[in-house]
């Protein structure tokens, strides 16, 4: 599982270092994909299969289906770790997350998530003040 904040700075040719007890629930790479509100989003090779077989699974004739489905596996990349623990995250997937210097790396469960920092700190103020709300109202799920 994964889970923590970390703060890395992203290099001019696109290396973010990749904490190690991240890093270390992985094998030698890691895809690296579109994620939800405007982040990139980071998974295993175990967890990229289930992620993608839960895509495969949603009705293929509903053009949103379609579409998202181009969206998040047209640009997706098997990143490999170098010696120092980093990833080379492409161009086209660093203009996607508007990763420039600092990063905030995020452990959400079953995948991480890198964030531009000043977008992830926006998001975090404008949503901690609901954490009680959007708690009680997870119920509505089951």
């Amino acid at each position: 599982m994964f889970f923590g904040e970390y703060r890395h700075n992203i290099d001019a040719k696109g290396r973010l270092s990749i904490p190690s007890k991240m890093r270390n629930l992985c094998e030698e790479s890691i895809y690296v994909t579109r994620g939800n509100d405007g982040c990139l989003a980071l998974y295993t090779h175990e967890g990229w299969e289930q992620y993608y077989k839960e895509l495969q699974a949603l009705p293929q004739k509903k053009k949103k289906t379609r579409v998202f489905i181009r969206l998040v596996t047209s640009r997706a990349s098997l990143c490999e770790f170098d010696k120092l623990g980093r990833i080379n995250i492409p161009l086209v997937l660093r203009q996607e997350g508007e990763l420039e210097k600092e990063c905030v790396i995020v452990g959400v469960g079953d995948h991480m998530e890198i964030w531009n920092s000043d977008k992830w700190d926006q998001f975090y103020d404008d949503n901690k003040d609901a954490f009680d709300d959007i708690s009680e109202d997870l119920d509505d799920y089951e």
